[in-house]
């Protein structure tokens, strides 16, 4: 797929064909996230904009077109620090396009990859890119952790061992969120491992009707650090603090907090000065 003018030159995959629509094939690129970023990866001319607003309003219309004429359409953050250390270790001239295309293709970091559906760039996709590159290198810790049983395989292709781990933590996410009832929530937890600390994060809504709404990427980041702790059996920490109550209760909303620790088994209810300041800590699990 070819450019031309001011529009933004960072990585893009997409199989070249017609001007219809192509439902079967999926349109990848890599975004630089923030000044900083535009102006390190200046040198290797990613783009023609003169400066990172002209260059989000020219991915903005990247992104656009791209929707109208692909069935899919995913980014990653495109970090500079990444690339040139991707470039080194490769052999590759980070001014080219095509060490471009084999750093947004590399299957180490898929994990990093997200759907654009249409957001808003700056105020709502690009935060979300920032922590899917976060949230993708503590994946592949807890995949290293587990050698490969997490990211290797779904369902039946997964060793038993960590199905039935990540199959425990998922539920333990779920009863919590359901002791808390409705309201809105910050999800905390982490888990002391080998090589360092895992550690994810997820917003969620809980609405009257059941509905429980959060980031996919966020539910298997959780998901993945609460399944590495209990396979591994390693200590943990998890907190959930927020505003609880809906339209429902007569306006009535107060702030809470539980706490939950784990000897790498299960985790049960515990006081801790992980909670939010000032919030009370109770047990729903």
């Amino acid at each position: 797929m070819s450019r031309t003018g001011r529009n933004p030159r960072t990585s893009r995959c997409a199989a070249p064909g017609g001007g219809r629509r192509r439902e079967d094939q999926a349109f990848l690129t890599g975004i630089l996230t923030s000044a900083a970023d535009f102006e390190r990866a200046r040198p290797w001319r990613l783009t023609d904009a003169a400066d990172f607003d002209s260059y989000l309003l020219d991915t903005a219309v990247l992104l656009a077109e791209a929707e109208r004429s692909f069935g899919v359409v995913r980014a990653r953050m495109f970090h500079p620090q990444d690339f040139a250390e991707f470039c080194l270790l490769h052999g590759l001239d980070p001014a080219e396009q095509g060490s471009r295309d084999r750093y947004l293709v590399n299957p180490a970091l898929q994990t990093q990859l997200l759907a654009y559906q249409g957001e808003e760039l700056a105020g709502d996709f690009i935060p979300r890119l920032v922590r899917a590159r976060e949230n993708g290198l503590t994946l592949l810790h807890a995949d290293l952790l587990l050698a490969g049983g997490l990211l290797g395989g779904a369902g039946e292709r997964q060793p038993a061992e960590v199905r039935r781990a990540h199959q425990q933590g998922a539920e333990t996410f779920r009863r919590m969120l359901v002791g808390a009832g409705y309201g809105a929530f910050t999800f905390r937890c982490a888990v002391e491992a080998p090589g360092g600390r895992l550690v994810a994060q997820a917003r969620v809504l809980h609405w009257e009707d059941g509905v429980v709404r959060l980031n996919d990427e966020d539910l298997d980041l959780v998901c993945a650090v609460l399944c590495a702790g209990l396979a591994r059996e390693l200590p943990g920490l998890a907190v959930l603090a927020g505003t609880q109550g809906g339209g429902g209760a007569c306006g009535e909303y107060r702030q809470v907090a539980w706490a939950w620790q784990s000897g790498g088994h299960e985790y049960v209810p515990a006081a801790t000065t992980f909670a939010e300041a000032g919030f009370p800590l109770g047990t729903v699990c």
